[in-house]
């Protein structure tokens, strides 16, 4: 009984650190999830959601590294705004 309680210990543990296999998918959810509740200038929340849609297009391209470039640079513009 002991052992099976600690693995399931483990691998809840396992689960909390783990990593987003998609970063750009987590970059737009996390985007995504700001914009709903964020108290920004409205040309703010459109610069925002201009650089959202310029990162799904490189991404759509093939281009990862740069759509996660821009979409965490989305993600900091609105951190700082809010």
């Amino acid at each position: 009984m002991k052992k099976v309680l600690a693995t399931m210990l483990l691998l809840g543990a396992a689960q909390a650190f783990a990593h987003c296999p998609d970063p750009v998918t987590c970059e737009t959810k996390a985007i995504d999830a700001s914009l709903a509740t964020s108290t920004a200038k409205e040309e703010t929340l459109q610069k925002v959601k201009e650089l959202r849609a310029e990162g799904q297009k490189l991404s759509e391209e093939g281009r990862e590294r740069e759509a996660v470039k821009v979409l965490k640079e989305a993600r900091k513009l609105l951190r700082e705004a809010s």
